[in-house]
């Protein structure tokens, strides 16, 4: 009698065990990423690195944030980043995206190549710079910019988007963040220049 309660008990444990292990394990959903937002030089080592896996003598002449739903350009950072590389020995110019967002009908997350073009070196808006001379970030030409008249602009209007030009000024010789507080460059509330090398206020531009 006490063998076969010994064998029934053993059965049931063993088909409990079975049933446990047939029972399917319950996925868990995967959360959505929480969006990335950084200044301008984080982005741009990043771009840079990219580039330099095109051409090897890749330089830069040009980054530029983009305001999105999710991001505003404040603090100096964005949630999407371009920068526009030339290569002098292949004649050619190559744009890369950085994304930290998930944008619909937009980049992908990460870096993403642009379509190859041509570059004119002699082209006085598509100068290219040395990366050394990229000595403040865009939160601090943020900064600089809100001491000649920023701040006022956002006190009056406190959820106008802030976006931010890199580029070589072949006048002064000088690599310049453009903050520009306004949806595009043409219809700005105001667009203040900085001295990327410096973090020197220079104009208020017109």
């Amino acid at each position: 009698m006490k063998k076969l309660l010994i064998a029934t008990l053993t059965l049931a444990v063993l088909t409990g065990c079975s049933s446990e292990r047939s029972k399917p394990a319950e996925t868990e959903k995967p959360q959505p990423k929480p969006a990335e937002f950084v200044a301008g030089r984080t982005a741009f080592q990043k771009l840079y690195v990219a580039a330099r896996g095109w051409a090897r003598d890749a330089q830069p002449y040009r980054l530029e944030s983009s305001v999105t739903a999710d991001s505003k350009g404040r603090d100096g950072k964005s949630g999407l980043w371009r920068a526009f590389f030339a290569s002098p020995a292949q004649k050619g110019g190559k744009p890369y995206v950085w994304s930290g967002e998930d944008i619909a009908d937009g980049p992908t997350r990460g870096i993403s190549p642009g379509s190859e073009d041509t570059y004119n070196p002699s082209n006085s808006s598509t100068q290219i710079f040395d990366i050394a001379f990229l000595k403040v970030d865009s939160d601090k030409a943020l900064e600089t910019a809100q001491k000649h008249g920023g701040d006022k602009i956002l006190e009056k209007n406190p959820d106008i988007p802030i976006f931010y030009i890199l580029d070589w000024s072949h006048a002064t010789n000088e690599l310049i963040w453009h903050v520009i507080f306004g949806s595009s460059r043409d219809d700005a509330k105001l667009r203040v220049a900085v001295n990327a090398s410096s973090g020197d206020f220079i104009r208020v531009e017109k």
